[in-house]
């Protein structure tokens, strides 16, 4: 057999301890599917004294991240650290610049500086390998990269974080707030101190670039992605969703249209036969659309150290393999430019939820606005009419609208606004049909 593949893992959170366990667990295993042993030389923290319920005493120590990187005793350095900038950034530089191949799970750090690293990678003849950076422990990646090379792909959209998953999950079966259910998604763990970047989209947003740019071989773009998170979603929205027959989930969505690739995350109503309908919980579904296979769904844990460090350990045994498939499925050089194509040009059906002002025609005002931008509505559904005169002046109102674009919706919210008949902000969410 050849000789042991050694690797260094820089970061021993819940991802690094994760994978440091799956490959001390299945040392025997992993030998066999990669061609030789798979061994852990070194690793990279701050802290040597905190307990992290895994023998570290056989590992050589690096507290500077970067050191571990140049180290000549690994042959591999795996980046668990996370952030896009600092230590992270610092020392996958450091690697590549060495002739070692990377494994990373940080989607912060590839949405950023995804394009030079590649550019970096290909100069010193090695590997940027990063199936745990997106969905945890679907396997996506690859299979974009790899599996997938034969099809023309138009569609990739999914359920790429369980925190929103699980809050949107736990509100429609209980019919709590989400700050009840944001609250207890920290207690369980599931949600940071502060979850902004997991409740407001841009952790999916940046799973989201990964993807995109493998799906159309296009530059990562993550500033060209429409972002809107969860934190306005209500009981009643979640309500009349399954009451019209869909749930809303956290989507991240991009497609070939025909102004470019459109990149948007948003709460969406899903129709409740659909596959990612089903997926609830913490889980995380990624769905491709592609020409000729037709329509794949992917669904597995998408965090977590078990689900997480299985796919470092995937591309850690890929590369000891000699696996070299260039960091976004082609090089780098021949990334297109993406051409971006803006959410207002966004069509399709939207549930508009306005609280609106007890007053004679407020209602005639809603429908004139409407139509002056072209939108044709569904139905129109006012909710609490009975309890007006204990709840105050204003009470719910759910309009449906057929096939539109966001600007003309956008427009009509403004206008509507600006007549006066509205009590606070309205919210819209986008129907898939």
């Amino acid at each position: 057999m050849a000789d042991a593949f050694r690797v260094g893992i820089a970061g021993l959170g819940t991802v690094g301890v994760g994978t440091l366990t799956i490959l001390s667990s299945r040392a025997n295993e992993l030998a066999l599917a990669a061609g030789r042993p798979i061994k852990v030389t070194a690793v990279a923290s701050r802290d040597r004294a905190r307990d992290r319920g895994i023998d570290l005493s056989g590992f050589a120590w690096f507290e500077d991240p970067v050191a571990l990187a140049k180290s000549p005793a690994i042959d591999v350095f795996v980046e668990t650290i996370g952030g896009a900038e600092g230590p992270a950034h610092e020392a996958v530089k450091a690697a590549l610049a060495a002739k070692k191949p990377v494994v990373t799970a940080n989607k912060a750090l590839l949405a950023k500086h995804g394009a030079a690293l590649a550019r970096l990678a290909e100069q010193n003849g090695v590997a940027i390998a990063f199936e745990p950076a997106a969905a945890g422990g679907i396997p996506v990646i690859k299979a974009l990269k790899e599996s997938l090379v034969g099809n023309r792909i138009s569609r990739v959209s999914g359920i790429m974080n369980g925190t929103c998953n699980y809050i949107l999950s736990r509100m429609e079966a209980e019919g709590l707030t989400f700050a009840e259910c944001l609250k207890d998604a920290q207690r369980l763990g599931y949600a940071e101190a502060d979850p902004t970047f997991d409740v407001e989209g841009f952790d999916t947003a940046h799973k989201l670039a990964l993807l995109t740019s493998l799906a159309f071989g296009t530059e990562v773009d993550a500033e060209a992605i429409y972002v809107e998170g969860i934190s306005g979603v209500t009981p009643l929205d979640l309500k009349m969703a399954d009451e019209l027959g869909y749930r809303i989930k956290l989507l991240g969505v991009a497609e070939r249209t025909a102004q470019g690739i459109e990149q948007r995350v948003h709460p969406t109503m899903v129709p409740k036969s659909a596959q990612l309908a089903q997926v609830m919980g913490v889980l995380n579904a990624v769905s491709v659309l592609a020409d000729p296979v037709g329509e794949l769904t992917f669904v597995g844990p998408g965090a977590g150290a078990g689900a997480t460090g299985s796919a470092v350990v995937g591309d850690i045994v890929d590369l000891a393999r000699g696996g070299m498939v260039a960091t976004f499925g082609r090089p780098s050089g021949s990334l297109d430019k993406a051409v971006r194509a803006p959410m207002r040009q966004h069509e399709g059906g939207y549930y508009i939820r306005m609280q609106v002002l007890d007053r004679p025609g407020a209602a005639a005002t809603i429908a004139t606005r409407m139509a002056e931008r072209g939108i044709s509505l569904e139905s129109i559904l006012q909710k609490g009419a009975r309890d007006r005169v204990q709840n105050g002046a204003s009470v719910p109102v759910v309009l449906i609208t057929y096939a539109t674009h966001e600007s003309a919706i956008a427009e009509a919210l403004a206008a509507i606004a600006a007549d006066g008949v509205l009590d606070g902000a309205p919210q819209s969410i986008r129907i898939e049909r």
